[in-house]
């Protein structure tokens, strides 16, 4: 039978209510694609979980299928969410897909333009707020309380049940956990989520527990400093977030899973976005956060990945972001077209 996305291959193990009623893209189902030359240089058997393939360019959609759809089921006619993006595109196209209206609120001037694109092209109403993302989603859940309208941030308890199924998926492609798990964290939804399937696949399966390794940016890094952070700076635009609505779930799943959360800069993330597209994978900044993690713990000696299976989460894909590319792209040289001028360039 064909794929019919996470709801139809998982549904079973999700608890949702029982009038959610499905809605899908053919989310899911994204590639464990092995990393044979990075893995040799660090010793281990390394994969990256590519969710950047998700049918709006992000993981996110593994949760919104989920919300949307428990939203529809109750009758919802409006859903709204406060973003940095990733989030905005994925509630667009779901609200798109079943007919209801998608409201989304961004911080003024924070958001990566392949990213409120999506939401635009998907018919969302974005609105820009005077602050940051989490005064934005105070916003939300201030309206949501007031309202009848459906909140699918990650704080909506049926967007982690979604996004557990990643975990699953890591474990039937590699039929059992992997020793370490890394991955970026932002507002701590997905990490959470992680954890959460993991452990419930080991009960049903006995697959295994991973290692966590979470991965902040430095300049957005509330659960590494111990306190939120007012005014979060850095590159990766999909964790600049300064008080994680998942905060103290993160915390657990480190702490239970014998891992722990860590920051790295904005320079590291950007050198190992560049890493991953030499082995043929862009990302976006903050998908290089969990492997920038890895590689920045093993150079100082602190974490010894050989002998282990590895598996990096890259969360969204290098189109939703572009503009790091391109802002330091040379223009490429001007050349007549002649066979004599192409040889004489690249035969030198």
């Amino acid at each position: 039978m064909a794929y019919q996305g996470i709801l139809h291959r998982y549904g079973q193990l999700l608890d949702l209510p029982a009038h959610t009623q499905p809605v899908s893209l053919l989310e899911g189902n994204t590639p464990l694609i092995p990393l044979p030359r990075l893995g040799r240089e660090l010793g281990c058997e390394l994969f990256v979980k590519f969710e950047g393939l998700n049918p709006t360019g992000s993981f996110k959609d593994r949760g919104m299928t989920a919300a949307i759809s428990e939203a529809v089921g109750r009758g919802a006619q409006t859903v709204i969410c406060a973003s940095t993006g990733n989030t905005a595109a994925s509630a667009a196209a779901y609200a798109a897909r079943s007919g209801l209206r998608a409201i989304v609120l961004i911080p003024e001037g924070k958001v990566a333009m392949g990213k409120l694109a999506g939401a635009v092209a998907y018919g969302a109403e974005v609105i820009q707020v005077q602050g940051s993302f989490d005064d934005a989603l105070s916003l939300v859940v201030e309206i949501t309380q007031k309202t009848q309208i459906a909140l699918v941030n990650s704080i909506n308890p049926y967007r982690i049940e979604g996004q557990k199924s990643a975990a699953f998926e890591i474990c039937d492609d590699l039929t059992h956990a992997p020793d370490w798990l890394c991955l970026p964290v932002g507002n701590a939804g997905n990490i959470t989520s992680y954890w959460a399937g993991f452990k419930q696949y080991n009960q049903l399966k006995a697959s295994g527990l991973p290692q966590i390794l979470g991965v902040q940016a430095a300049g957005a890094a509330p659960l590494v400093l111990g306190h939120p952070v007012d005014k979060p700076e850095t590159v990766a635009t999909a964790i600049r977030i300064g008080r994680p609505a998942r905060g103290e779930q993160a915390i657990e799943a480190a702490q239970e899973s014998n891992g722990m959360i860590i920051a790295v800069s904005d320079a590291e993330i950007l050198s190992t976005q560049r890493i991953l597209a030499s082995e043929g994978i862009w990302v976006e900044p903050a998908s290089a956060a969990g492997l920038a993690g890895l590689m920045a713990r093993t150079a100082t000696g602190e974490f010894d990945p050989r002998g282990k299976k590895i598996v990096v989460v890259c969360t969204g894909h290098g189109l939703k972001d572009p503009a790091i590319v391109t802002e330091s792209f040379k223009s490429p040289e001007v050349i007549p077209a002649t066979y004599l001028a192409l040889s004489s360039l690249i035969l030198k």
